[in-house]
C-alpha cells in the first residue's frame, strides 16, 4: 500500500510538473521525512506550481505568502487585535497556521521578517505576547528562492539556510516537454488528494523504521567529518546536518520500497542537504562541482 502511495503521489505529480521525475522523488523524500523545503531557481520555473500541486495530492491545507521588502513579522505569524465587544486584545493567526506555508519568493522578505520564521521551521510553534501557539500537524514550509543576483533580494543567513532540510533546483525542461508546455498539455491545476493528512504522518511514522547499517553511518560521518577538515570548505556540517542526511536517505530509500539505505541513497541527497549549509549565505548551482561533490569524490564508502 505504501509504494502504491508513493507512486500516485509521484504519477499526480509528473502530471502537471513535466520531465522532472528526480526532484519530484526528491521533494516527497524532504516532506516524508519532515523536512522544510527550498526551491532556487530563475522566475517561471515551476517552482510555485511544484509547491501547489504538492500540497494538493498530500491532502494539505495550503497557504502561500508573497514576501516582499516591507512585509512585517506579524504579516506571517499573526498578531493582537483589540476586539471592541470584549474590550480586550484577541490573537488572530497569520498564515503560518497551515498544514503546508508556501513562501513565495522568501529572499526578497527582509532579515526581519525572515526570521519571524525561524521558532516556526523549528518549533513548529508561534510565540506572541507571552503565549505559545501550537501549529497544526503535520507543517511544513515550501518556499521558494530567486537568484541572489536578481534585484531586491536579501540573502537567507546560514541559520535561516540550515532550517531548509533539503535544497533543489527545477531547471529547464527539455525540448519535447517545453513543445508540450506551449501546447498546454500541463494546463492541469486542481489535482486530488492521493492520500489523507492521517495516511501522510503514518508514512512519515515508517521513515525512522528504515534501516541503517554501522557502514552506512560511518560514511555519512565520514563526509561530515571531511567537511571539517577541508580549509577550502566556508562551514562545516553539524551534527544536525548528519542527521538530516539520514532522515533523507532513509525516506529515498523509503519511496523506493526499501526498508534499508545504501550508500547511494546517501550520495542522491547529500548534495541536496549539504551543498546549502556547506556555503556562506551563497549557494551555487548544483550543475558545476560543488562542495558537497567534492566530498562525494573524496570520501569513498566501505561496505
Amino acid at each position: 500500500m505504501t509504494l502504491s502511495n508513493c507512486d500516485r503521489i509521484l504519477k499526480n505529480l509528473g502530471s502537471v510538473i513535466l520531465d522532472k521525475p528526480e526532484q519530484l522523488r526528491l521533494s516527497l523524500a524532504c516532506i516524508l521525512a519532515k523536512g522544510h523545503l527550498l526551491i532556487e531557481d530563475l522566475p517561471g520555473m515551476g517552482k510555485t506550481t511544484l509547491a501547489r500541486a504538492m500540497s494538493q495530492v498530500l491532502g494539505l491545507d495550503c497557504r502561500r505568502v508573497q514576501f516582499t521588502a516591507d512585509m512585517l513579522p506579524a504579516d506571517l505569524t499573526g498578531g493582537n487585535i483589540y476586539n471592541e465587544q470584549k474590550f480586550e486584545f484577541e490573537f488572530h493567526p497569520g498564515p503560518v497556521f497551515t498544514n503546508m506555508l508556501l513562501a513565495d519568493e522568501i529572499n526578497r522578505g527582509s532579515p526581519r521578517t525572515q526570521s519571524a520564521l525561524l521558532e516556526v521551521m523549528a518549533e513548529q510553534q508561534v510565540s506572541n505576547d507571552r503565549t505559545t501557539y501550537k501549529l497544526p500537524a503535520p507543517f511544513f514550509v515550501i518556499a521558494t528562492q530567486n537568484p541572489l543576483d536578481q534585484a531586491g533580494t536579501f540573502p537567507l543567513p546560514e541559520s535561516q539556510l540550515d532550517r531548509f532540510m533539503m535544497r533543489i533546483e527545477l531547471g529547464f525542461p527539455s525540448r519535447k516537454e517545453e513543445v508540450r508546455i506551449l501546447k498546454g498539455e500541463n494546463v492541469t491545476t486542481d489535482l486530488a488528494p492521493v492520500i489523507t493528512k492521517e495516511e501522510l504522518i503514518a508514512m512519515q511514522n515508517e521513515i525512522p523504521k528504515v534501516f541503517a547499517s554501522d557502514a552506512v553511518l560511518d560514511y555519512i560521518i565520514d563526509l561530515c567529518e571531511a567537511s571539517r577538515t577541508d580549509p577550502e570548505i566556508p562551514n562545516p556540517l553539524s551534527p544536525r546536518a548528519a542527521l538530516a542526511i539520514l532522515s533523507c536517505a532513509k525516506a529515498y530509500a523509503f519511496i523506493e520500497n526499501r526498508d534499508y539505505i545504501t550508500p547511494n541513497d546517501v550520495q542522491i541527497v547529500f548534495p541536496h542537504v549539504a551543498e546549502h549549509r556547506l556555503r556562506k549565505g551563497t549557494v551555487a548551482s548544483l550543475k558545476s562541482m560543488t562542495y558537497s561533490q567534492k566530498l562525494l569524490h573524496k570520501i569513498n564508502p566501505v561496505v
